[in-house]
């Protein structure tokens, strides 16, 4: 029960109050409130200024029922729960995106959608009308998700390129291609000449450009491409362990190795370990991400670094555009080489 001043607890802040000790009215609070549409620049700074001091709270009910929108967005992860807790990078970005709409009052629900049963219920969830719009992560050709996502009218941003969606779809993603350039010249570089690769999932945009790439480099080298030395994983630790041990097996001369993820680089390691090869005397490792893996490795990564704050704040900014109303867009960001002691 809400009560008076006088009779006990304190009548919590209303619109009214807002309207009036920012000197505008009802209305002007109100457009403020719903996006700040046709409201000057003086006004809207009163009318926050006067929230501030009144510590007024908006009723987030109460608006959706005006609006049709629910004020939060979903984070949705279509991968087996387990990859939610061992690979870095989705919690990086998961708690980037979070931070990110943080800054606009919005929340952000996680969503884990690993199986078909899985996918069936959020969707469900998600055309209902519950969140406004998606941010996608780890999505697989022929993964229905983001097809099913447009063709509902739900906004929705991918991280990495979409597989056969092309400018339907909007993405942030970093130039895999470009960055796998840049370890491979940079093993070369060091005289390396016997380099593998322990590519990413090959049903994923950046085990298909990190893998072009590598490829690209050792064309322009002169350096033969020797499918011997090209081995696949799942970006997991376990496949990337499994994946260096292929490579010895079938190329014991090889004396560098590019392996796509940083997660799946420490599996490298393992086995490189357990082979008697001396990294990087024998051979040269580097990974791709700069995840807290690459630092935690013992010799610690030469690693690409994906720019995953960047990644997430233009993520967030690209939802909350088309949700807006704008259409879809693509960003590529730029990565780094990052040179630490396994190279």
């Amino acid at each position: 029960m809400t009560m008076s001043n006088t009779g006990g607890r304190r009548k919590p802040p209303t619109i009214h109050d807002v309207a009036r000790v920012a000197g505008v009215s009802r209305g002007t609070v109100s457009r403020v409130l719903n996006g700040g549409h046709y409201v000057s620049p003086a006004a809207q700074e009163a009318v926050n200024a006067a929230i501030r001091k009144t510590g007024y709270v908006v009723n987030r009910h109460a608006r959706s029922l005006i609006t049709g929108r629910s004020d939060s967005v979903g984070f949705l992860l279509t991968e087996p729960q387990e990859k939610l807790f061992e690979d870095p990078n989705f919690n990086v970005l998961l708690r980037g995106c979070t931070q990110a709409l943080a800054a606009h009052d919005i929340p952000l629900l996680l969503m884990v959608a690993g199986t078909e049963d899985e996918r069936r219920r959020i969707m469900r969830y998600i055309t209902a009308g519950h969140v406004d719009g998606v941010l996608l992560v780890s999505s697989h050709s022929g993964d229905p998700v983001a097809e099913q996502l447009r063709d509902a009218g739900v906004p929705l941003v991918q991280c990495g390129k979409p597989m056969g969606l092309g400018s339907k779809v909007s993405y942030v993603a970093a130039d895999d291609r470009d960055g796998a350039r840049d370890m491979v010249r940079h093993l070369l570089s060091l005289g390396r000449r016997r380099v593998g690769v322990v590519t990413g999932p090959l049903d994923t945009p950046g085990g298909v450009d990190r893998l072009a790439g590598y490829k690209e480099v050792l064309t322009e080298a002169g350096v033969a491409i020797d499918d011997r030395l090209i081995v696949s994983g799942d970006y997991s630790r376990a496949s990337g362990e499994a994946g260096a041990e292929r490579l010895l097996e079938r190329a014991p001369d090889m004396d560098a190795v590019f392996v796509a993820s940083d997660l799946m680089a420490q599996g490298a390691l393992t086995a490189l370990r357990r082979a008697g090869r001396r990294v990087p005397e024998d051979v040269a490792v580097g990974g791709f991400d700069d995840s807290a893996a690459a630092t935690e490795s013992v010799p610690a990564l030469t690693t690409i670094r994906q720019p995953y704050d960047r990644i997430s704040n233009e993520m967030v900014r690209v939802l909350l555009a088309q949700i807006g109303g704008e259409d879809p867009a693509a960003v590529i960001l730029p990565t780094e080489l990052v040179r630490r002691d396994s190279t």
